[in-house]
């Protein structure tokens, strides 16, 4: 079984919180990172290496989830990286999909639907 290293990108605290709470306990998780938005994670993904799977909020300030995913799509090295998108603007889903995402998930986010996601990618990348 793989274990995931996990990149948070997320403006709010209350929700970067709630995603640290619910990961936490995950069998499938081996750390968390988190970036406050799409310029801080951009950052931290071209100085770690071992990121494999990313949780994308799309409504942040400087760089935002669809501005921060036309930059991942222009680093082939980035590529094999499963990125969740995550907002409460269920509208923005197809878009989020057409970007190439793995899925979306609306907030408030269940612990549930997270875990069987992530259960799923640590076991397609194992």
């Amino acid at each position: 079984m793989i274990k995931l290293n996990v990149l948070i990108i997320d403006d709010d605290e209350i929700t970067l919180k709630l995603l640290d709470m619910i990961l936490a306990n995950n069998l499938y998780i081996a750390s968390i990172t988190t970036a406050k938005d799409g310029l801080e994670a951009m950052e931290i993904l071209e100085r770690r290496f071992d990121i494999n799977l990313i949780l994308l909020d799309i409504y942040m300030p400087r760089l935002d989830g669809f501005e921060f995913l036309n930059n991942f799509k222009q680093r082939k090295y980035l590529q094999d990286i499963p990125i969740i998108a995550i907002s409460t603007d269920i509208s923005q889903r197809q878009k989020a999909l057409e970007f190439g995402v793995y899925d979306f998930i609306v907030k408030p986010i269940s612990k549930k639907s997270l875990n069987k996601f992530i259960k799923k990618i640590a076991n397609a990348l194992g």
